[in-house]
């Protein structure tokens, strides 16, 4: 039987606007901060009406490439926010249903070498800061909700403190997603904060010492001892991650 082809479709106008432009900036021909021209002079180079580019301009600001500063007219180019693109990445996991065991193998291969440079590499005021988040998780009355929210801004403070933006933007979507059955595990398991707490408090040691050997075999033992606490509470390690992160 012959192969057959459907025929091209043509991409609307706004599109090829919006990938030319989104061209120039990823080629860094545009960089963050640099105006973009205004709609009238785009409409006229790209000869298309002002809608179209109107429109163009538009998805160029959804996807965080170009942002308007307070008071201006004209769009400036931009880099798309880390909460931004974490969000993005940990929409599409969900769609893809990962599983909780598949972001936990993940997560066992990223965080213990994010600790370990964190520890090499962290500034005192990043050290002060991640001292700060394990402070809150001490208090063992604050609600579920703010422990969660605790534990996860200790991993998004390693992050920071690794010195390293790809790995950092690769891990930060894997830690949203733990958000709804971590608030789980810790209701179900007594003995879930505090082991968590104990854990940064090791960690900690680490990093103030710069002792990146150290940080990367507690890092390895708390993402061991997170997997122990899903199973003791009860939670599947196949189920899919749900949405709420």
């Amino acid at each position: 039987m012959a192969t057959t082809f459907q025929p091209l479709r043509h991409s609307p106008a706004y599109a090829q606007v919006y990938a030319a432009i989104e061209a120039r900036i990823l080629s860094r021909e545009l960089k963050a901060g640099d105006p973009l021209p205004a709609e009238l002079e785009l409409a006229r180079q790209f000869q298309v009406n002002r809608s179209t580019v109107r429109e163009a301009l538009r998805l160029l600001e959804s996807s965080g490439l170009a942002e308007r500063a307070p008071g201006a007219k004209r769009l400036r180019v931009a880099r798309p926010a880390g909460e931004r693109v974490a969000r993005g990445l940990s929409h599409a996991l969900l769609l893809h249903e990962v599983t909780f065991l598949e972001v936990w193998e993940a997560m066992r291969l990223v965080e213990p070498e994010a600790a370990a440079l964190a520890a090499v590499r962290r500034t005192d005021a990043q050290l002060e800061a991640l001292r700060a988040t394990h402070a809150v998780l001490a208090d063992a009355s604050i609600p579920a909700d703010a422990a969660v929210e605790s534990t996860v801004e200790f991993f998004r403070g390693l992050g920071e403190a690794c010195g390293n933006t790809a790995l950092r933007m690769a891990k930060d979507p894997l830690t949203r997603l733990l958000r709804p059955t971590l608030r789980r595990m810790i209701d179900r398991v007594p003995q879930a904060r505090r082991r968590i707490h104990e854990a940064q408090a090791r960690l900690l040691e680490a990093l103030a010492a710069r002792d990146g050997h150290a940080a990367r075999e507690w890092m390895h033992k708390h993402i061991r001892d997170f997997r122990r606490g899903y199973e003791i509470a009860g939670i599947s390690l196949q189920a899919r991650i749900e949405a709420g992160g």
